[in-house]
């Protein structure tokens, strides 16, 4: 049987982790049918280049458009294939990109066109220069399971605003929202070529980055985004990198504890915590602690686990068994290092294969896996600190630095603390919601990867910068041409004092010395 044949054998199942029934299943795409469909986008990407900024956005309108009116059929399907509540469906995900696709439609020409640049050297002030801006080609994107829509749709959207291609292979337990996805896009006026899905597994992702993309845009694990970047390293292919993340949130002393404690239990469990920019470690100032912690447990108590199709339902499953096992897996490690199970801690088999309670820890420390490892669960840690200073460098304690959260009355105050922070975002009395800011970019540092997605920043990844300059004299000898000289020295040593020297007598003397210099003669 040839490599060909095996390949195309290979299989991916779509599964609702609330019950257990498989959705659908996919032949996984293989090398050879990976590598056609860049080539079909590399066929059509010039000719949606060259379609205009203007047209493009009025087909991300009708798009906008078309999602508006299907908001409900898209987060359904959402909730059925990745588990997420209805309502967070609605809100995390079509929400965000019904106002992605509105930042780029107000925004997209504007910061797409050429930009003039001004030339400050008297020498070059014949000159006129601009920044162009020019898709890279064809853009690859490896999205994950958890925002299986937001996430690829928003970097979809700038992608192809901008002029490129766009092949996407959507993670392997969520490929009908990526097919959605697509359809969408298709109705609205997108050539089939220009956007692609390509189901499939890791080997359909290992295909995609060796099979000649112009630019990589991959969202997952760490160890993952290492394999990517050092298999990109050996063509140069540009990526960026959104990691996942460990993000701190500091309860300064003066924090309402009431608003605090609800901030603190939506961000660590909305989407079963199963998101890069939860909650997963929460450091309340030693004042606060005890109240802190006390009305957290009693607030994730109280939380509503369940089907995500129930309107009643806070908390879905999560995505299977192997998510399951890592939560478990952390949560043990704390329990015998002296942690203190306040809520939770438990399977709810009761539920369903995937489901378990909202968890919050007491008496946890940087010696526990669940504060140094991302822990990709429904589960709330929570350390005390005794300054500012001792809550900095907690947070900084991480090889992770996506985003952060700082809970204060004096916004001066978590200003400032924010600065200090290491990490691609900090908000100040709010966490996860900077995700739904589209002029925001979206990134971080360390190991949270490189680059960015979302607004202005996540725009220019999509696009080459180059530089062109025209000059105003084209029939005038350039006086840095040859011929050199003593004299054209002289010249020009009076020319730079002229410009650049502190005093005026200086710069008279260089005015007097450099006269002359336009006037010498050049081969």
């Amino acid at each position: 049987m040839s490599t060909e044949v095996q390949i195309s054998l290979r299989t991916i199942a779509s599964i609702n982790p609330a019950k257990g029934e498989i959705l659908r299943e996919f032949q996984c795409a293989g090398e050879a049918e990976v590598h056609a469909a860049v080539d079909r986008a590399y066929a059509a990407q010039s000719e949606w280049s060259q379609l205009g900024v203007r047209r493009r956005i009025s087909i991300l309108r009708e798009f906008q458009r078309l999602l508006q009116e299907k908001k409900s059929d898209v987060a359904r399907l959402i909730t059925r294939e990745a588990g997420k509540p209805y309502v967070e469906a609605l809100l995390t995900e079509v929400m965000v990109v019904l106002d992605a696709a509105r930042f780029l439609i107000e925004n997209a020409y504007r910061l797409l066109r050429d930009e003039p640049v001004p030339h400050g050297n008297l020498a070059m002030k014949t000159k006129a220069g601009r920044i162009v801006r020019e898709p890279h080609g064809v853009i690859g994107i490896i999205s994950p399971w958890n925002y299986p829509f937001s996430i690829p749709a928003t970097e979809a959207m700038s992608a192809m605003v901008a002029g490129n291609a766009v092949v996407l292979k959507p993670s392997e337990f969520t490929s009908l929202v990526a097919l959605e996805l697509e359809k969408l896009l298709h109705t609205a006026g997108t050539p089939k070529e220009i956007f692609q899905v390509i189901p499939g597994d890791g080997a359909t992702g290992a295909a995609l980055i060796d099979s000649g993309i112009n630019k990589l845009i991959f969202t997952g694990s760490v160890a993952t985004g290492k394999k990517i970047a050092q298999a990109a390293a050996g063509r140069l292919l540009p990526v960026v990198l959104e990691l996942g993340g460990k993000d701190p949130m500091i309860v300064l002393d003066d924090a309402d504890v009431e608003v605090a404690s609800s901030g603190a239990i939506w961000g660590a469990f909305v989407n079963a915590g199963q998101a890069c920019l939860s909650v997963e470690r929460c450091y309340v100032h030693r004042s606060l602690y005890e109240p802190f912690v006390a009305v957290c447990a009693r607030k994730a108590k109280q939380l509503r686990v369940g089907d995500g199709m129930n309107q009643e339902t806070e908390i879905g499953p999560l995505i299977h068994e192997r998510q399951l096992r890592n939560v478990e897996a952390h949560l043990e490690d704390a329990v015998s290092r002296g942690a203190r199970v306040l809520a939770g801690g438990t399977r709810l088999r009761g539920l369903g294969p995937n489901f378990y309670a909202p968890t919050v820890l007491a008496n946890v420390n940087h010696e526990m896996r669940i504060m140094r490892e991302e822990t990709f669960g429904p589960v709330l840690p929570i350390m005390a600190f005794d300054d500012d200073d001792e809550a900095v460098r907690l947070a900084n304690d991480s090889e992770y630095g996506l985003a952060a959260s700082v809970w204060t009355q004096d916004r001066t105050r978590g200003d400032a603390l924010a600065r200090r922070i290491h990490a691609g975002t900090v908000m100040v009395n709010d966490s996860v919601s900077c995700f739904g800011i589209s002029e925001a970019p979206h990134g971080g540092v360390k190991a949270s990867g490189i680059g960015r997605t979302h607004g202005r920043f996540g725009l220019e990844e999509m696009v080459r910068i180059k530089y062109v300059d025209s000059d105003r004299m084209p029939g005038v000898k350039k006086i840095w041409w040859y011929a050199y000289g003593a004299a054209f020295t002289r010249q020009m040593e009076g020319f730079l004092d002229l410009q650049f020297a502190r005093g005026l007598r200086q710069r008279l003397r260089g005015l007097v010395r450099s006269a002359g210099v336009f006037r010498g003669k050049k081969l």
